[in-house]
């Protein structure tokens, strides 16, 4: 059995420790915001945030999880009132299939903790690796620009 801290709860699984967090948070925890794309580290799908600093999940083992606090997208809402981020990117409909949003979600929350007023070369930097396969990454950065604003 291992701990994890999980949104501001404290939640056991039972699983492997070698098995990757995104693995666990998926199956164990029924958090389906974290995405499996590339399983490598490359395309930002399963990004959350380790301590405060976005991570991918994809690589991350459960051993390793359990001694940080996790957010998901999950995590970032304040109840029923969203986060900044989640809302500026909801009311700009800056996704297409969403497939990669919460991972950019996750990445940008961590941004904005962090910058307040990020420029847009601190915002594509901090997006750096997600991939949107669907386009909308365009409206992703202009819609946190307007955030940033």
């Amino acid at each position: 059995m291992t701990e994890l801290q999980l949104n501001g709860e404290s939640i056991a699984v039972e699983a492997i420790e070698t098995t990757p967090l995104a693995y666990v948070l998926r199956n164990e925890c029924g958090i389906k915001s974290v995405k499996l794309g590339c399983e490598a580290e490359q395309c930002g799908a399963c990004t959350v945030l380790a301590d405060d600093r976005p991570v991918p999940s994809c690589t991350l083992a459960l051993s390793d999880a359990s001694e940080r606090r996790l957010t998901t997208l999950e995590g970032l809402a304040k109840g029923d009132v969203l986060s900044a981020v989640q809302n500026a990117l909801l009311t700009s409909n800056a996704s297409q299939c969403g497939y990669c949003l919460s991972g950019i979600a996750v990445a940008a929350y961590a941004l904005f903790q962090s910058n307040a007023h990020p420029t847009h070369n601190n915002i594509v930097n901090a997006l750096d690796g997600h991939l949107c396969r669907c386009g909308a990454h365009p409206r992703v950065i202009r819609a946190l620009e307007q955030l940033a604003k």
